[in-house]
């Protein structure tokens, strides 16, 4: 389904729901890789299990927050053809929960408010991003996404 910027606003207060997709170790290992980030917390299942809190390894915050594309992507309106989606920053990110590696998580995205910006059209989504089984979320943020024509 395509949309014009206009049907946007149609659904402010609407939330999308993605569906769950696992962090798996493979993915974490990766993501560390890439930004250099080899702490035991992340990457050595035994050692985070015997010496933190956590039972084992966790996410890297970045790479939760980083998955609210893919999450979002699943759920978020197509665009007309001639229309690009940027991602225009965060307000109030916040880091709630530890996700353990292997465990599922999904996006909820509510559109509260569209704003005409120079350029385009400025979206601000409520998201969350929630671990299954649990009752605390693992991050919350105020996501912003600009579209522009191209």
């Amino acid at each position: 389904m395509e949309l014009i910027v206009a049907d946007y606003h149609s659904l402010i207060g609407q939330e999308l729901v993605s569906g769950w997709n696992e962090l798996s170790q493979t993915t974490v290992n990766q993501f560390a890789d890439v930004i250099d980030d080899h702490q035991f917390i992340h990457i050595d299942p035994a050692r985070a299990a015997s010496e933190t809190p956590f039972g084992g390894t966790i996410a890297h915050g970045f790479l939760t927050l980083s998955w609210l594309t893919k999450l979002g992507n699943e759920v978020m309106p197509a665009l007309e053809a001639n229309e690009v989606m940027i991602n225009y920053g965060f307000d109030k990110v916040r880091f709630v929960n530890p996700v353990r590696t292997g465990s599922k998580i999904r996006g909820h995205f509510t559109l509260s408010k569209v704003e005409n910006k120079s350029g385009g059209e400025l979206l601000t989504y409520q998201t969350t991003v929630e671990i299954e089984g649990q009752e605390k979320p693992a991050l919350i943020a105020e996501w912003l996404l600009l579209i522009v024509a191209k």
